[in-house]
């Protein structure tokens, strides 16, 4: 027997009638308001070429590995959900992936991956019950169906999610050719680049000797010195502005900084260029490129993001016959009153510099990053990321920053996907959440509803804005 799927209109509101009733007032205000993602993992050749996206299972099961690594968990092999070993190509058929993954749909609820996928087959594909076994070719027709369509390409979907402006990530070493694709065509989207230099500053990033000489080739720098090295990473950086990079993003695995006198930074990449370091000179030397990158952004205006404490590909087996990003990272405990003083003490002052701070260790929200952020002018924090992108974590996340950091030291939600399909569904989670927060802080009497509209408004919208300099 099929199942309704409906979304509920007080989904995500307090309990409580009376703050349900704020909630739903300040909701009534954000709810449409423009879409700013300012950093994600969407492919701009999307956009670029704008044709029409795959099947259902190409579009929103392998891209996804919040999808898979639940699957993995529950002993399905991940060649049945169409990804690909290692040099191989894949025999599963999409129609099979897809009825494989809706017989086991059971297994995300209470997830975060419900909630964005049934909010996309309800307001993106007009479904209207449950996804199980008996309703899977359903589902997979509909789908596939629709994105035959003009309507569902991805330029046309931008514009129907409202989306104002959209962050890529691209490394140093790309050429960006999409981006400029886009430009080219004159379609009046905006979609910028961020600048993420990890396959060319982390000394144990697979292929970093041979990205090194890649970068002096692009750059016509000689990557073998030290000042050739950061001239070369400059002068990348200047090619991303230009592409509207407005952000760095570094995706270490501590937050760990250093401040080493020239002659020492001399010697120690002198080591990791000719692959002699070891995993402390290695760390080190990460730590250093995040000062030197501090450095760089004082002096060119990039806001600098930090997502560290992923310990990255944790499945060995999994990361050797499949690669990396297929679900096995692991968040780890994560110190950032140490690690970052280096930095701070050289830059913590300064009020031209932007550092946007992430964490996937929620320990270390009121002990740590919220008093940091409530004193470095530099400094700001970034909203939950990744496993904490989720209804609990984004109030974990209010709850303890707030009484210290406030709410004006914090730079609204980002969606931070590969999933284009989910972005107004995970910014929707994100109004209603902050919009429930702020209702109880009003029917506690320690806020004035005008001010919480004043703060729902910044949250959704204003904040993103300003601290990713697109004003």
């Amino acid at each position: 027997m099929t199942r309704t799927l409906e979304l509920h209109d007080d989904r995500l509101f307090p309990a409580n009638p009376d703050a349900r009733a704020v909630a739903r007032r300040l909701y009534a205000e954000v709810s449409d308001l423009p879409i700013v993602s300012p950093h994600g993992h969407t492919d701009p050749a999307w956009f670029a070429d704008n044709g029409n996206f795959g099947d259902p299972a190409e579009l929103l099961i392998i891209p996804d590995h919040y999808l898979f690594r639940m699957l993995y968990s529950q002993g399905i092999a991940l060649e049945s959900l169409g990804l690909s070993p290692a040099g191989e190509r894949t025999t599963a058929e999409r129609r099979d992936v897809w009825r494989l993954f809706a017989s086991h749909y059971y297994l995300f609820r209470g997830t975060p991956s419900s909630i964005w996928l049934d909010y996309v087959f309800v307001k993106v594909f007009n479904l209207d019950v449950r996804l199980d076994e008996e309703t899977a070719d359903l589902y997979y027709d509909r789908i596939a169906e629709r994105l035959e369509l003009d309507e569902f390409r991805p330029r046309a979907l931008y514009e129907r999610y409202n989306i104002e402006v959209l962050a890529t990530t691209e490394s140093p070493l790309d050429d960006l050719r999409h981006h400029q694709a886009i430009r080219d065509s004159g379609w009046g989207g905006k979609v910028v680049t961020a600048f993420r230099p990890d396959p060319v500053v982390d000394p144990e990033f697979d292929g970093f000797a041979g990205n090194l000489r890649q970068l002096g080739d692009l750059t016509g720098e000689d990557t073998a010195s030290w000042q050739g090295y950061l001239n070369a990473l400059m002068q990348r950086r200047e090619y991303f502005k230009r592409f509207g990079a407005t952000s760095t993003d570094h995706g270490h695995p501590t937050a760990a900084t250093a401040d080493l006198d020239p002659a020492a930074a001399v010697r120690l990449f002198a080591k990791v260029v000719g692959g002699k370091s070891n995993a402390a000179e290695a760390e080190l030397f990460r730590a250093q490129m995040l000062t030197e990158m501090a450095r760089m952004s004082l002096e060119d205006g990039l806001v600098m993001q930090i997502h560290p404490g992923s310990f990255r590909n944790h499945n060995q087996r999994v990361f050797e016959r499949f690669g990396r990003d297929k679900g096995a990272d692991i968040p780890m405990a994560t110190d950032y009153v140490h690690a970052l003083k280096p930095l701070l003490d050289r830059f913590g002052n300064e009020t031209r510099l932007d550092v946007i701070l992430f964490t996937l260790d929620e320990t270390s929200y009121s002990r740590e990053l919220a008093t940091l952020a409530g004193h470095y002018p530099i400094l700001k924090l970034g909203p939950p990321w990744w496993f904490h992108d989720s209804p609990e974590g984004m109030r974990r996340f209010r709850e303890q920053v707030t009484e210290t950091a406030g709410f004006y030291n914090t730079v609204g939600f980002n969606d931070d996907t590969r999933a284009f399909m989910s972005i107004p569904a995970r910014h929707d989670v994100a109004r209603r959440v902050d919009c429930s927060f702020l209702a109880r802080l009003v029917t506690e009497h320690r806020l004035p509803e005008d001010e919480a509209l004043d703060v729902a408004i910044d949250l959704t919208y204003r904040l993103v804005k300003k601290a990713y300099k697109f004003d």
